[in-house]
């Protein structure tokens, strides 16, 4: 077999990344609510009960002032004496609607938080399984723990909005609307008064919350990179104390820290100005309301004397206070608004995402929530074997050049094929394409005869399995962790596994065997036991085509013996590609492909490669036989 070189041919192509806060086309905070709540249909949800029961808890806190109002003028001074009749059954009718207001507060707020925790459960999820259906690629041009705060803190603060602040914006605008009424009522003219006081105040408001509004998506963002950067660090620990430089993690992580004290610091100038607003405002508008009601009570202001009785003037102080209350409140709550808004749209940044590897059987469309259909073209995977054809596949990372340049191979069913190259030539990435971690920017790839983006990813991740050069393995058991390979096995079919791949010794070398924890990724185990825990996990799912990249990289030479012995068991009757780091794999492969700078160079076999005169492999070859001769 005779080396091959392909001549690159430019195409264009471009690739999701993680859509920034705000970067949809719903800018306005309005719309971005709107936008979440049809994602979350949960939380309208019988919204008229809660909205009556807001209501019900809003209109009687007006009874205080009128029952005031009543006792004082027709109670105590139109009669010769004090009529306890009126004053005790106005008290007493008060004190019922109270309680009816208390009852209808309690019961609102349960609906509520009930409410809103099932609708922001279907957020989170929706979320977080969207960001699996991103490829790796696009998953990668975000910090993990940033990633993660979109799906929990930034959820968190959506929560904290529609369990109490959401409501209570619609109860203080009733609050609001009902004062007003009862004000006009009582005397117009002093209505009047008390809006002409706060008019100025409204404005004054709405600049804050534009400032409020625009430093609230600061520091979602803020807290995002802080997560990002602790978690981090927290990740590779041992790499920082390794090289002495946790000082130096520990002075990022605190500018970090540092980056989201000052951004919230930011946030709580306006703030607290709206708050100081609020105040002062409250006593100048009773301050007023006393003094021309007095005027008015006494005809000074030529409007003619009792114009306003005793106890409208008292039962307006009480009303100026419900008028105030919602305008103090509705400032916290206008700033909750604007976190919450803020955490919703770094939410709908990831679903807004699109899917860049999405399956063919259908799934759930991120921005709508409804189901799409499956594709008219999907096809499952053949019974037996399953060969792989690989035709003009490109590959071009978004930033960058072109990384892999027209490749055409055929990987016949049941074949062990290695793949060579340099650190760079494109090994990994023709990887995930073959699985379709990625798609390609051009080409095709087919298992099968089956083209890979149309095979569902039941079929294609039930047949297809590849095992990454780091052995990740969750916080769990070994056992636990073989189970992601076949979720059903028992204990005796799992021990099989490891007697058939070699590796009883190992095993029994554990201190608890099967039931023995792993670590958070793997770390309780050498590097060398984690992969060898990987290659169970594979074998255990009995996949027909078995990607191996570069699974003995990174361990000592008795741990590579033992891991080839479990590569041999695992590869044995599948179709099987390892990308080669050590090249005593490739001598024992089928065929070999040699990559470099993203083209195919050379094929054939061992044998075959060693022979050529100036060859690539043969050149890679001599250098490792003459390592492992200095060794």
């Amino acid at each position: 077999m005779s080396p091959t070189a392909v001549t690159p041919q430019k195409d264009a192509f471009s690739s999701s990344t993680l859509q920034a806060p705000g970067a949809s086309a719903d800018h306005g905070a309005i719309a971005t609510i709107r936008r979440g709540l049809s994602l979350t249909p949960e939380a309208l949800r019988g919204i008229w009960i809660t909205l009556l029961l807001a209501v019900i808890a809003t209109a009687g806190k007006i009874v205080v002032p009128i029952a005031v109002q009543r006792v004082i003028d027709h109670g105590i001074i139109a009669p010769p004496e004090p009529d306890m009749a009126i004053i005790a059954g106005t008290t007493g009718l008060a004190a019922l609607v109270l309680l009816v207001t208390a009852a209808s507060n309690v019961l609102m707020n349960r609906r509520l938080f009930r409410t809103a925790e099932t609708a922001l459960a279907t957020l989170r999820e929706r979320a977080f399984r969207h960001i699996h259906d991103l490829s790796l690629l696009t998953q990668g041009t975000e910090q993990r723990g940033a990633l993660v705060s979109r799906v929990t803190s930034d959820v968190d603060t959506v929560s904290q909005f529609m369990s109490f602040g959401g409501i209570m914006l619609v109860v203080m605008s009733l609050q609001l609307l009902l004062a007003t009424v009862v004000m006009a009522v009582f005397s117009w003219p002093l209505a009047l008064v008390v809006w002409i006081v706060y008019i100025p105040m409204f404005v004054l408001m709405g600049f804050l919350q534009k400032r409020i509004r625009a430093r609230y998506q600061k520091v979602r963002t803020a807290v995002g990179g802080m997560l990002g950067a602790v978690s981090e660090s927290l990740v590779g620990a041992a790499t920082l104390r390794a090289y002495g430089i946790t000082g130096r993690a520990h002075d990022d992580n605190a500018e970090r820290i540092t980056e989201v004290r000052d951004r919230q610091f930011s946030v709580l100038r306006p703030m607290s100005g709206s708050f100081v607003l609020a105040e002062a405002f409250d006593g100048i508008s009773t301050a007023v309301v006393i003094v021309v009601g007095i005027y008015l009570g006494t005809g000074v202001l030529g409007f003619g004397e009792g114009m306003v009785t005793a106890g409208q003037l008292v039962a307006f102080v009480f009303l100026v206070s419900l008028f105030s209350q919602p305008v103090r409140m509705g400032a916290e709550m206008l700033s909750e608004a604007q976190n919450a808004v803020a955490g919703w749209r770094r939410v709908l940044g990831v679903l807004d995402t699109p899917a860049d590897v999405s399956d063919p059987a259908g799934g759930m469309d991120p921005q709508t929530g409804r189901r799409f259909p499956p594709r008219d073209d999907a096809r499952e995977l053949p019974d037996g074997g399953l060969s792989l054809v690989v035709r003009d596949l490109r590959y071009r990372y978004p930033t960058g050049p072109e990384v892999l340049h027209g490749i055409d191979v055929e990987l016949a069913a049941g074949s062990h094929t290695a793949i060579v190259g340099e650190t760079g030539s494109g090994k990994t990435t023709f990887a995930k394409l073959l699985t379709r971690m990625m798609d390609p920017s051009a080409g095709q790839v087919l298992i099968g005869d089956v083209p890979v983006d149309r095979v569902p990813f039941a079929s294609l991740r039930r047949r297809v399995v590849m095992v990454p050069q780091d052995g990740f393995l969750f916080d769990t058991t070994v056992a636990g962790n073989l189970r992601y390979g076949r979720p059903e096995a028992s204990d005796r079919q799992m021990r099989e596994a490891i007697v058939e791949l070699g590796l009883q010794d190992w095993l029994d070398g554990l201190p608890r065997g099967l039931d023995t924890r792993v670590g958070q990724r793997g770390e309780a185990l050498s590097a060398g036991e984690r992969q060898l825990v990987s290659l169970a996990r594979a074998y255990l799912a009995d996949p027909d085509v078995i990607v191996l990249d570069e699974a003995t990289s990174a361990v000592d030479p008795a741990a590579d013996v033992r891991l080839q012995h479990a590569i041999e068991g695992l590869a044995r009757g599948r179709t099987t590609v390892t990308i080669a780091h050590r090249l005593s794999t490739a001598e024992r492969a089928d065929q070999i492909l040699v990559l470099d700078r993203g083209h195919l160079v050379e094929r054939g076999t061992h044998a075959e490669l060693v022979a050529l005169p100036e060859g690539i492999y043969a050149g890679l070859h001599g250098s490792w036989v003459a390592h492992r001769q200095e060794r």
